[in-house]
């Protein structure tokens, strides 16, 4: 997915990522919809770096996936079988 996402819009995958902990810690809001609160702020991040158009869409899109995923790589790593 990496070679799909531009340059400038790499930068989101750690900030959704630091969001996204940053919700998980008030737990006040289920796990469920963290991805949709992420998609929503990588959308806008995108706009806000890209300009707003289908392709700045898009980025906002594959990067959310692309943290969300990443993280659940990481948790699925770390659990002992």
């Amino acid at each position: 997915m990496i070679e799909f996402i531009t340059e400038n819009a790499l930068l989101l995958i750690p900030v959704l990522n630091i969001i996204g902990a940053i919700i998980k810690n008030t737990e006040k809001i289920p796990d469920k919809y963290i991805p949709f609160i992420l998609l929503f702020f990588g959308i806008l991040g995108a706009i806000a770096i890209l300009g707003l158009s289908p392709e700045s869409i898009v980025q906002g899109v594959l990067v959310t996936g692309t943290a969300v995923y990443g993280n659940q790589v990481v948790k699925q790593i770390k659990k002992s079988e």
